[in-house]
């Protein structure tokens, strides 16, 4: 009975357990630092009743939905999906016009981006980045052939992000803007764009980049702010600032958890875009360094996992798994940059991990898609069918 039972205990796992694991990490680290983040705001509020957990209960309901999602999203064969994704994409965009319509559009601090169905509020573009992966993988594969051509490989996408970006740029979501075009652009290059193109490309989208932000007040003001905050550290500069200063007070190993000063009313949005800050002040340089190396982790297992699915020539999953990892990745650094004072300040929450029930969601769904990318893999590995 023992050697039949080491037997059955070392069998291969099913799925990635790498993947797997650091989500879960990053999924409940974020509970409980948003927890922590949010108690001050949500006592004294009067929009929770002055209850300490509303926030933490709210995040545990959208976590559960996720998880649900992601489960489901895992039972859906990639054929499916492949075939579902020109549809999905077409719906998001038809959510995005709808936030735009007055009387059903939420505008909340002068940005119109959600969606109110009473008891929850939907962020359309939160869904769009996960239907952009879907569809970027799901072009790439249709014009393969085509992939040296810019007229018949490019020009078609990029009219398809010309009108995203339109109704994002309408709402305003810049940074939503940057990452869904970071996406499209990454899973064009795996797909095998030339290099040269891809590179005069980027040097376009930078500079048009650079025109929306002169052409826009408020982005030009974020800029100056971000390019040193102290000058103006009540005014433009007052996020970044204090964002620093919980990061210079963590030091090695954080004042403690709940313990931090900056969520007190000070560091604006503690809870959702500058939620690293306070895992910097409460847990420290430690803390810091663990966050960004389950992201990595997170990144190098999804396109691990794409690799694997070339090498069994299926390329559009492969194309999935690492746009999910693009995606995951480029949110988080630009998160993380904006946090410690590298980027300009940008509306985009910390993947997995911020509060936001249409981001969570999102990134669980992305997540169980990516985890049957590797099933499927994994049974044709073992010379099974799907």
């Amino acid at each position: 009975m023992i050697p039949s039972f080491d037997t059955a205990r070392r069998m291969p796992a099913e799925i990635d357990l790498a993947l797997l694991w650091s989500s879960l990490f990053l999924l409940m680290l974020g509970m409980v630092m948003v927890y922590s983040a949010s108690i001050a705001i949500a006592e004294g509020g009067r929009f929770a009743g002055n209850n300490p957990a509303y926030f933490l209960v709210r995040h545990g309901v959208f976590l559960a939905i996720g998880l649900v999602a992601a489960s489901a999203a895992f039972q859906v064969s990639m054929v499916t999906w492949k075939k579902l994704a020109p549809w999905l994409f077409v719906g998001g965009v038809i959510l995005l016009a709808l936030v735009l319509v007055p009387g059903i559009g939420r505008d909340v601090n002068g940005a119109r981006r959600w969606l109110s169905f009473g008891f929850a509020n939907l962020q359309p573009s939160e869904l769009m980045k996960l239907f952009v992966v879907l569809y970027a993988a799901d072009y790439t594969v249709r014009k393969m052939p085509h992939m040296h051509d810019l007229k018949k490989a490019f020009l078609p996408l990029a009219a398809a992000m010309v009108a995203v970006g339109i109704l994002l740029l309408k709402e305003p979501d810049f940074g939503a803007f940057v990452v869904i075009i970071a996406v499209a652009m990454g899973i064009l290059f795996l797909g095998g764009m030339r290099a040269r193109l891809f590179a005069i490309l980027i040097i376009l989208l930078l500079v048009a980049f650079a025109v929306l932000i002169i052409v826009s007040p408020y982005r030009r003001d974020r800029i100056f702010g971000f390019m040193d905050p102290w000058s103006d550290a009540f005014g433009r500069g007052y996020q970044l600032s204090h964002a620093l200063i919980a990061f210079g007070r963590g030091e090695l190993f954080g004042v403690g958890l709940g313990a931090s000063v900056e969520k007190l009313f000070y560091l604006p949005e503690a809870h959702t875009d500058f939620l690293l800050a306070v895992i910097a002040e409460e847990l420290g340089f430690v803390g810091v360094v663990l966050v960004i190396g389950l992201f990595g982790l997170l990144v190098q297992r999804a396109f691990v996992i794409g690799r694997q699915a070339v090498a069994l020539d299926r390329l559009y999953p492969a194309l999935v798994a690492q746009g999910v990892g693009i995606w995951i990745g480029v949110q988080g650094f630009i998160n993380m940059g904006v946090n410690m004072g590298m980027l300009p300040t940008k509306g985009l929450t910390l993947p997995l991990m911020s509060f936001g029930g249409s981001g969570i969601l999102a990134n669980c769904v992305a997540l169980g898609i990516v985890l049957r990318v590797d099933w499927e893999n994994r049974q044709l590995m073992r010379g099974g069918k799907l």
